[in-house]
């Protein structure tokens, strides 16, 4: 059982993406991190607005796939949450599986979901870091609920 006081007791920020969510996944994916050790502390449906999905993800402004990124993730309603755990980070990315689901293992939620690298279901936070700013990003601190 997770404890408070374990030095590694992370929180993190996942999006289950538009794609999944109209393939109504959003359960199969979540049992995933169930399975896995963490525990859901916050979600919400959202459907991102064009302006928050720019600043979402403005570290990839000057990247080629920017817009199409923002496209997508506009596309339609996405299920925002905080997981918590042990080395939730990295635990997150592991149940994930690679970004591009041709390079996921069945059994990882890109493997089991993606369909291409920007239709691969799921986001997770890449450091505790980011995982802080994104979790700041969808979620006032009012709104997220540890374990005891």
């Amino acid at each position: 059982m997770t404890q408070h006081t374990s030095h590694n007791l992370e929180t993190t920020l996942s999006i289950i993406k538009p794609d999944a969510v109209a393939q109504n996944q959003m359960g199969n994916i979540i049992e995933y991190f169930e399975k896995g050790g963490l525990h859901i502390i916050a979600a919400k449906m959202v459907h991102l607005t064009k302006s928050q999905a720019h600043e979402f993800y403005k570290i990839h402004a000057s990247r080629p796939f920017f817009e199409s990124l923002v496209e997508f993730m506009t596309s339609g309603p996405c299920f925002v949450m905080v997981l918590e755990g042990n080395n939730a980070v990295a635990r997150t990315r592991e149940i994930m599986g690679p970004t591009d689901p041709n390079h996921a293992a069945p059994g990882s939620i890109r493997g089991d979901f993606g369909t291409n690298i920007e239709h691969n279901a799921i986001h997770g936070s890449d450091a505790l870091s980011t995982a802080q700013q994104e979790i700041k990003f969808f979620f006032e601190p009012n709104e997220t609920f540890h374990r005891s």
